[in-house]
C-alpha cells in the first residue's frame, strides 16, 4: 500500500509540475478566459474560424450541421458559415490540395479538428496573440510561442502589424533578453482588448469543437454520480439488513 501511495504521490506531482515545465521550455502561456456555456462567443469564434482558418486547415471530424447545437439554424449556417458548394451537412474540409499546401507552407497545415486537445487551449490563446512582423521569414512573420513557424499571420488585419520589444536583463549572472512590450506599427481593426476577446472566442471555439459534446457530458456525469449517491445509500442500508441478525 505505501509503495501504490508513493507512485500516485509522484504521479500527482510530475503532473502539477508540468504548467512550470512547459513555461520554463519556452515563451510563458497566459491562460485562455473560455467559457464553453458562452453561446454567443462560441458563436463567434465559429465564424472566425470559417472566415480566416479554414482556407487552409480542415476540421474532418466536424459537420457544418453540428453548429445547430451552438443555437444556429441550417439557413444561418449556410448563408454565413458555408463556402459555395458546400451542404450543411459536409465536413468541415479545405479545398486546397495537401500537395499544394506542402509547395506553400513547406507542411501540410494540421487538421484542427482535435487541436485544443493536442496543444492545449493556453497554448492557443497565446499562440495567436503573439506573432509579430519578422522580414527574414518567407512568409513575413514569426511568433514567440512557435519560433520559425510556417503559418502567416491570418488575423494581422484584426490585430495590426507589431513587432515585440525586448530588454537586456540579468538572471544567475547571465544576461539575456527578456520581453518587455510591444511597438503597434500599424493599426488593426480592433483593439487590442477587441483582438484579445477574439482570440478568446476563437479558442473557445476550437476547444468545443474537440468535444461537441462535453457540456452534455458534464451535465449527465452530475446526474449520474447523484444516481451512485443514492444508489450507494439504500445498498448500505440493505446490507444492514440482511447481516442484522448475524451475531
Amino acid at each position: 500500500m505505501k509503495k501504490l501511495l508513493s507512485i500516485f504521490a509522484l504521479v500527482g506531482a510530475c503532473l502539477a509540475a508540468l504548467p512550470a515545465m512547459a513555461a520554463e521550455g519556452g515563451y510563458p502561456l497566459e491562460p485562455a478566459p473560455l467559457d464553453t456555456s458562452d453561446v454567443s462567443s462560441l458563436q463567434r469564434g465559429a465564424k472566425l474560424f470559417v472566415n480566416y482558418c479554414l482556407n487552409c486547415h480542415g476540421a474532418s471530424m466536424m459537420r457544418y450541421n453540428r453548429l445547430k447545437d451552438l443555437g444556429l439554424t441550417d439557413d444561418q449556417i449556410r448563408q454565413n458559415l458555408l463556402f459555395t458548394g458546400d451542404k450543411v451537412g459536409d465536413t468541415m474540409t479545405v479545398a486546397m490540395p495537401p500537395k499544394d499546401a506542402k509547395a506553400f507552407f513547406g507542411a501540410a497545415p494540421p487538421d484542427l479538428s482535435v487541436i485544443a486537445r493536442a496543444r492545449g487551449n493556453d497554448w492557443l490563446y497565446t499562440y495567436l496573440r503573439t506573432f509579430y512582423r519578422d522580414d527574414t521569414r518567407a512568409t513575413g512573420w514569426n511568433n514567440l510561442v512557435f519560433p520559425a513557424v510556417g503559418m502567416p499571420h491570418v488575423l494581422w488585419e484584426l490585430q495590426g502589424v507589431r513587432v515585440p520589444k525586448f530588454a537586456e536583463v540579468e538572471e544567475h549572472g547571465h544576461k539575456v533578453q527578456k520581453l518587455a512590450g510591444w511597438e503597434q506599427v500599424t493599426a488593426g481593426k480592433m483593439s487590442t482588448q477587441e483582438y484579445d476577446q477574439a482570440a478568446a472566442d476563437l479558442v473557445n471555439y476550437l476547444n468545443w469543437m474537440a468535444e461537441p459534446a462535453q457540456s452534455r457530458r458534464k451535465r449527465l456525469g452530475v446526474w449520474v454520480l447523484l444516481f451512485l449517491g443514492v444508489f450507494a445509500i439504500f445498498a448500505w442500508r440493505l446490507n444492514a439488513a440482511y447481516w442484522k441478525d448475524v451475531k
